[in-house]
């Protein structure tokens, strides 16, 4: 039996994960969209193609932006979600390697997408936090 009292880091970090869950999901859902609203199907499957890259990646990358997004969001399967995407964001990076470490540099830099895998990478360690649909805080 766990007797130990309440304290400020075990009471806000399921909270804290939380957040960072949710604004991790919410950031995949808005990529994945706008490749999907605003660059439209055939425009993101052309980018993709101009880089060299097999246009059928382009679908792959926005089903794992938008799922993935709905998941973090949802607390589904976390960590799982948040290694899987890691892969995504490491491709970014890699698109945007010559750019530049600024992601305002002309054609965007490569800082935020492994940033961003950085931030997964922590929420796969930490798991769902509250509100989570298929984990537990504890």
């Amino acid at each position: 039996m766990n007797t130990a009292q309440p304290t400020a880091t075990n009471t806000f970090q399921p909270h804290a994960t939380t957040l960072l869950r949710v604004s991790l999901g919410v950031m995949a859902l808005a990529h994945g969209l706008l490749k999907v609203l605003v660059f439209t199907l055939p425009g993101t499957v052309a980018y993709f193609e101009s880089l060299g890259l097999p246009g059928f990646l382009a679908y792959l990358t926005i089903a794992g932006e938008i799922g993935g997004g709905l998941a973090l969001i949802l607390g589904a399967y976390t960590r799982w979600v948040s290694l899987a995407m890691i892969p995504l964001l490491l491709g970014a990076a890699s698109v945007h390697l010559g750019n530049g470490w600024m992601f305002s540099n002309a054609g965007g830099g490569w800082e935020f997408p492994v940033f961003w895998a950085v931030a997964l990478l922590v929420q796969a360690g930490l798991g769902g936090g509250r509100f989570s649909l298929t984990e537990r805080t504890r």
